[in-house]
């Protein structure tokens, strides 16, 4: 009897905390949603309403938003750790990390690179990518599919992943020179050596890594998409 109330109290211990990890996950899988939503609604009627001019103005009205969106996006890497989420750590983490250095060490550090071009297409092609894949995992939470959903969760990646390392590259490349005239985040040495090491060595080297991280992200979202429509196939059949 004792043996039985222990397990029923086991058993109801557990779907709490099920419970309370699936409001959690639906609750910051909504506000994702909604700030990015709210990003790529931002610009597009920006761009609708001013025309190609706005594109020079996206960093102004967009960077609160995603700065706090990023400054969140950190908990992805976290809920894998914990295995609150059924996925790899490290995918989670290159893709955190990469946009941190875009966003929070380049746009966030050099004024001069908030009202270039590259930021629309930074900016775009990062909420187009959200507005697909966070929805998707709030209906997961619950339990619940939608087709359409689910097709552009695991196919729009294979055009807005590349399109958004390539902005990335672009906004590395355009920030060196920058980096180089100024100084910022320069690495001093000892007079022996030189002078400092400019931080856009830094950046060069991570041109290659962000190469690597998207190779490593297409590698994985591939697996996931392989996977989900397999165990489609055979619940079909």
């Amino acid at each position: 009897m004792f043996q039985e109330l222990t397990r029923s109290s086991e058993s109801r211990s557990w779907d709490v905390l099920e419970t309370l990890t699936k409001i959690y996950l639906f609750t910051y899988n909504l506000i994702q949603f909604l700030g990015f939503l709210w990003i790529f609604s931002s610009i597009t009627v920006q761009l609708a309403l001013e025309g190609t001019d706005s594109v020079h103005h996206t960093f102004d009205y967009c960077w609160i938003m995603m700065f706090i969106c990023q400054i969140l996006a950190v908990v992805e890497v976290i809920n894998p750790a914990l295995g609150l989420v059924n996925t790899a750590v490290f995918p989670a983490m290159v893709q955190v990390m990469g946009r941190n250095v875009i966003l929070f060490v380049i746009f966030g550090s050099l004024a001069e690179m908030q009202n270039r071009i590259v930021v629309f297409f930074v900016f775009y092609t990062w909420s187009a990518i959200e507005i697909f894949r966070y929805p998707f995992y709030m209906l997961a939470c619950v339990g619940v599919e939608w087709r359409l959903l689910t097709w552009l969760r695991y196919t729009s990646w294979a055009l807005l992943y590349p399109l958004g390392t390539l902005a990335e590259a672009v906004t590395v490349i355009q920030s060196l020179s920058i980096f180089d005239e100024s100084d910022l985040y320069s690495i001093p040495l000892p007079a022996a050596l030189g002078q400092s090491i400019s931080f856009s060595f830094t950046l060069k080297l991570y041109l290659f890594v962000m190469f690597l991280g998207l190779f490593i992200n297409l590698r994985h979202m591939n697996s996931q998409r392989r996977r989900h429509f397999i165990r489609k196939e055979f619940k079909v059949d």
